[in-house]
């Protein structure tokens, strides 16, 4: 059973247009399922845990509440970063939630940022070659990057470029299938110098 606090904050997120207009529930279903992928791979929370492309707070929000363990909520819009700031500032509101407004390409080479979490989860962010070379960067080695993955057949190898992950630090770990479905991605090496590359690169020249 989720808090008041959570409830208001979803609410919210709704009501200003950073949520689609259908129940809540699915979409709180798909984020404690995130959770769940982590859990089956560990017996504690992360230590530490990014959100990227948190838009309004999915599944962020979540997350902290559940684990109460320190998340960064990162997201390029600062509509959306305003937002979420003011629903950490709310009575009830978990306490080591943080709020970064920055690209991820840039954010990811921050000191504090670099190497530092043990999870990334990525709800909706973009194509995979993007999300690969932005989510590397945040994770130290052994940590994982939990992708929401549409539905339909193409998963895994079909998606996501073996090779490309791999050069990147990056191997394919499985592909988890519930109510909804998940990519999970774990660091193996560390990351090249280069990457992740310019804003205009990774919109021009995709990895894969």
């Amino acid at each position: 059973m989720q808090s008041e606090w959570l409830s208001r904050a979803l609410e919210d997120s709704r009501a200003r247009g950073f949520l689609g207009p259908a129940a809540l529930e699915p979409h709180v279903d798909h984020a404690r399922e995130f959770a769940q992928v982590w859990e089956s791979l560990h017996a504690a929370p992360p230590n530490r845990f990014l959100d990227m492309g948190s838009g309004g707070g999915l599944p962020g929000l979540v997350l902290l509440e559940r684990w109460a363990s320190p998340g960064v909520l990162l997201d390029s819009m600062e509509r959306r970063t305003s937002f979420l700031l003011e629903v950490l500032a709310r009575e009830g509101a978990p306490a080591l939630g943080e709020v970064v407004t920055e690209r991820a390409e840039i954010a990811a080479r921050l000191e504090g940022f670099s190497d530092s979490f043990d999870l990334v989860v990525v709800r909706s962010f973009g194509p995979p070659s993007r999300v690969a070379e932005c989510g590397t960067r945040f994770l130290r080695i052994g940590g994982v990057l939990v992708v929401s993955e549409p539905p339909g057949p193409e998963q895994g190898e079909a998606r996501w470029n073996v090779k490309v992950l791999e050069e990147l630090g990056l191997r394919l770990s499985s592909y988890v299938r519930n109510e909804f479905g998940f990519q999970v991605i774990t660091k193996v090496g560390p990351t090249p110098d280069e990457f992740p590359r310019s804003t205009t690169s990774l919109k021009k020249r995709p990895l894969f």
